[in-house]
């Protein structure tokens, strides 16, 4: 389905047709893919409580990660099997290496059982914008005070955010604040907090140099606490002079503070900063690539982003009224915008588990298990080119920012086949460890939607639930003929499918009516994860 160069629809109420597919739709930009629950609970309601659900719902916090980590080398001396390590206060290499990992699997794990919320969605996309990596900062403890960071603002304020994330321990270490003095000012964050964070490189940004410079000066004093893994302000280390910045900052200028005081030092340079109108849309460009397409033309600016990066401003850069108005627009729901995305490997990975429902271990007592499994499918979307926690550099995954390709770049000579082998992969052997598998389940997934004994309803509701576009009559009839029905007696007529489901249906434990429609509905799926308009959403 081809994308017009120009969809001219602005932020205007919504208020058309309110069927599966806009569920589905929203559904698929918001969460990680699109279940049958959620559309069913979603279509009961107005778009704008559907929203409302989705960007408001208050879930609990989830718990922390555990020890999964335990084996025949190591045995961790201070936190039990199945325990919270967070709470640690032994720190080496051996432990820190398997923590992490540990806390990449634990997040994987809460994407794949996320709540009905955009939360789990936000917090990826707050990672892409405030990039740290784990391997560069190198502490468990502050990649998972990160993403707590991540998660407790993930739906609240922009500034406060910003704020919060200059002091963060993985952000001191990452951008290299811990070491910026007065006798030695780093740029790092000076520099990246105007260029990636909040003014951005757009046609309205006109920081300079000496902006940078002087930012850096606002930001030294701030270090590490490695024995209770926080952070903290030292004024002996802190620049007490006068800054001053230029023309784009109306030539504001900080003056020096002495002592502990310094810190609202900070205050003033945000304030400053977030005066300018180039924040909000910047981050308001940022959010449109993320949720709905990555052009944005003139019609765009004047239509989307300029009213809701003034709406931003107006809200005190406050996330959700923007949201709520980005996604309840006409513009969110124009049918040019359906299947517009590439999915990145996160949304292919996490979004095909959660709609074909794939069962993974849940009890408390399957801890080992659950991780060994959310690490199975967090290396397959590493292996895709997109490893949370570890994007390739401050500027996060390219396919957000690189012009012209980006969503593009998802896709390669490389990334395609292993896509494929994905799918191909979890509806045959599946995820294995020891004597247990993950996989697909593709007679239960069947049953779930309406018709299955038809294969024409069978495939057509197969397409709805899977595909963001549609596909045509003749390409579902060539499904039908060469994927569903060939092999079986007679093939050509409906009724043989039709017969081989009732057959099941009415001995769902005779083997051989069992098998012979779980490896023709294992055709049909790994038919139409194989296209290409699976890799859209």
């Amino acid at each position: 389905m081809a994308i017009p160069v120009t969809v001219s629809s602005g932020i205007r109420r919504y208020k058309g047709a309110w069927t599966e597919t806009q569920v589905a739709h929203l559904l698929r930009r918001t969460m990680f893919g699109a279940t049958q629950a959620d559309v069913e609970f979603l279509i009961k309601h107005s778009p704008k409580k559907a929203v409302r659900e989705l960007v408001r719902a208050e879930s609990p916090f989830p718990g922390p990660p555990v020890n999964n980590y335990n084996d025949d080398k190591y045995t961790d001396p201070e936190i039990a099997a199945g325990a919270d390590w967070t709470v640690a206060t032994k720190y080496d290499g051996m432990n820190n290496y398997r923590r992490r990992n540990s806390f990449k699997s634990w997040w994987m794990g809460l994407m794949l059982n996320q709540d009905r919320s955009l939360r789990e969605k936000m917090v990826l996309f707050w990672h892409n914008h405030f990039v740290t990596e784990s391997n560069n900062v190198d502490n468990a403890f502050f990649c998972y005070g990160y993403n707590n960071l991540l998660r407790q603002h993930a739906l609240g304020n922009f500034k406060e955010l910003t704020r919060a994330m200059t002091t963060e321990p993985a952000m001191l270490r990452y951008l290299n604040g811990y070491a910026n003095t007065k006798k030695a000012p780093d740029e790092n964050y000076g520099r990246e907090l105007q260029e990636l964070f909040t003014v951005g490189k757009g046609i309205g940004s006109h920081y300079t140099e000496g902006d940078v410079k002087a930012a850096a000066r606002v930001l030294t004093g701030y270090t590490v606490n490695y024995k209770n893994y926080s952070s903290s302000f030292d004024h002996n280390r802190h620049d007490e002079t006068d800054k001053q910045f230029s023309a784009f900052y109306d030539n504001t200028v900080i003056r020096g503070i002495k002592g502990a005081g310094a810190t609202a030092e900070l205050d003033q340079l945000l304030d400053m900063i977030f005066a300018r109108e180039e924040v909000s849309r910047f981050i308001c460009r940022k959010l449109y690539r993320f949720f709905v397409y990555h052009q944005i033309d003139d019609d765009t600016e004047q239509n989307v982003i300029r009213p809701l990066a003034a709406l931003f401003r107006r809200k005190n850069y406050e996330i959700k009224p923007v949201l709520e108005e980005l996604l309840l627009s006409r513009h969110f729901f124009d049918p040019a915008n359906y299947g517009g995305m590439i999915k990145s490997p996160v949304d292919f990975t996490v979004g095909l588990c959660r709609e074909f429902k794939v069962k993974f271990p849940d009890a408390a007592d399957q801890y080992a298990d659950q991780y060994g499994f959310w690490e199975q499918v967090r290396n397959q979307a590493a292996g895709l080119q997109q490893n949370i926690g570890d994007p390739p550099n401050v500027a996060g995954w390219q396919a957000y920012y690189q012009q012209p390709e980006y969503d593009k770049v998802w896709i390669s000579s490389d990334t395609l086949p292993k896509r494929n082998q994905f799918t191909d992969r979890m509806l045959g052997g599946g995820l294995g460890r020891k004597d247990k598998k993950v996989l697909i389940d593709p007679v239960a997934f069947a049953e779930s939607l309406p018709g299955a004994g038809d294969p024409d309803q069978l495939i057509a509701a197969s397409v709805k639930a899977l595909y963001a576009v549609d596909l045509s009559p003749e390409e579902q009839q060539f499904i039908k003929t060469n994927i569903l029905l060939s092999g079986l007696t007679g093939m050509a007529s409906d009724h043989y499918w039709t017969n081989a489901w009732a057959a099941y249906k009415q001995k769902p434990d005779d083997k051989t009516a069992r098998d012979t429609v779980t490896n023709k509905l294992k055709a049909l799926y790994r038919h139409l994860m194989d296209l290409p308009e699976y890799q859209l959403m």
